[in-house]
């Protein structure tokens, strides 16, 4: 689009972005394979943990798995055909369509694979980090949660050792949103009533 405004790239990138972020995976998959509506159990959160509860791992490991590539799928194709900032608009619009999906009147869920998936399109040293901080403080912890947000901000300090300052402050951005998306999960923590990993209910 080299004739294209780039302003108006961006709104592109972003638009699209944000319609492939909005597909609701966890809640396609559980509901063609039968299971209760994933809205009505556990968290009523969209996303794997909460598909985990139905019993289902496989659903679990293919919510995870898609959540995360529509988040890195945005990215790359924004950033093939319009570059870099239109990647990065391209993940911001990823993000908020999952913890926002028009189809669900903007109940999505909380973004963690999503914000996963976009950090491996726009820089994969920073998903490393993601990934090792996840896997180890659910490997001591056993929450998810918990897990999750140390891990995003493993993402932050990752960029910014590895000098990406630009990526730094949007990931900042996205991870501010996903703490806020975790608002009863950090109270249930802090009160100890917060759910483990595998647990039903």
């Amino acid at each position: 689009m080299p004739d294209t405004p780039p302003a108006l790239v961006l709104l592109i990138a972003l638009a699209f972005g944000y319609l492939l972020g909005s597909v609701p995976f966890g809640l396609i998959l559980t509901r063609f394979a039968g299971t209760k509506d994933l809205r009505s159990i556990g968290s009523g959160n969209i996303g794997a943990t909460n598909v985990l509860r139905t019993g289902r791992k496989d659903l679990a490991a293919a919510t995870l798995l898609l959540d995360a590539l529509k988040g890195t799928a945005a990215v790359l194709v924004a950033r093939h055909f319009a570059g870099e900032s239109a990647a990065m608009a391209a993940a911001v619009g990823a993000f908020l369509g999952h913890i926002a999906p028009v189809w669900l009147r903007f109940k999505g869920g909380k973004g963690v694979a999503t914000f996963l998936g976009v950090t491996i399109g726009l820089f994969w040293p920073a998903a490393i980090a993601f990934a090792v901080v996840w896997l180890g403080a659910a490997y001591f912890t056993r929450y998810s949660s918990l897990s999750a947000l140390m891990a995003s901000v493993a993402t932050v300090v990752a960029a910014m050792a590895l000098g990406n300052n630009n990526l730094a402050v949007l990931l900042a951005l996205l991870a501010i949103l996903l703490w806020l998306k975790h608002h009863e999960n950090i109270r249930r923590l802090l009160e100890g009533t917060e759910g483990k990993i595998g647990a039903k209910g």
